[in-house]
């Protein structure tokens, strides 16, 4: 099977980030793990030098650059065929890997998407609406029919990536990725994944501002050549 670069972008997730990397670990298939340290203050950097694995490569930012700089320093690490973005907290599960990876090898697909709302999810409400909208919105001007623009599981060939040019360092890399993909035709299929929402007590970071900030990028991308 080609190697899966499993890229996870950790930002103080201290409670998480050994058990999310035990999970992929777990996973029974080809693949690195590239962990960017993106300047956390928690000790996520202390327990990330205490795990062993032979597969496991970490990188740390010495400030905090956003999770699209983070993901843009794994890519630049990776050396798998395909790539993968892991959030390195507890909502999505990497068994649902080998349903994308599946998907792009045996269709005519660029980016296999693991979209969380096909059949239903229990998030929470406000988030699920605001992504409905936003979905709406960049479906409207990109004349496309996503069911979940902003999930995190994006899987696509090293090079499909690469040659995207891709410059967004926080969270509107996942805007950038999927509006430049449409507006260079590429074919995308979403897959249903497993999501487990977490809430903010338990360390969710989205606000509302940052679906303010997506609306603004969704306007920007649908207006510049990439």
């Amino acid at each position: 099977m080609p190697l899966l670069s499993i890229i996870v972008p950790v930002y103080n997730e201290v409670n998480t980030v050994r058990q999310i990397l035990d999970k992929i670990s777990a996973i029974g298939i080809d693949k690195e793990i590239i962990v960017v340290d993106d300047g956390s203050l928690d000790g996520t950097d202390r327990v990330l030098r205490d795990i062993e694995c032979s597969n496991l490569k970490v990188i740390h930012h010495t400030s905090n650059r956003g999770k699209g700089a983070a993901f843009l320093t794994g890519l630049a690490n990776a050396c798998g065929e395909f790539v993968i973005i892991q959030d390195a907290d507890l909502e999505y599960d990497p068994l649902d890997y080998s349903r994308l990876l599946d998907v792009i090898q045996k269709e005519a697909v660029d980016i296999a998407l693991g979209a969380r709302f096909i059949t239903g999810c229990n998030g929470l409400f406000m988030h699920k609406l605001g992504n409905r909208a936003l979905t709406g919105m960049l479906n409207f001007l990109f004349n496309s029919r996503l069911n979940d623009y902003a999930t995190c599981y994006k899987l696509a060939r090293r090079q499909t990536l690469n040659g995207m040019n891709l410059k967004a360092s926080g969270f509107d890399i996942d805007v950038e990725i999927i509006c430049s993909a449409l507006k260079k035709g590429m074919r995308l299929k979403e897959v249903p994944v497993s999501y487990y929402p977490r809430t903010y007590s338990a360390g969710k970071k989205i606000r509302w501002r940052d679906g303010l900030w997506a609306m603004f990028y969704i306007l920007k991308f649908a207006v510049t050549d990439f």
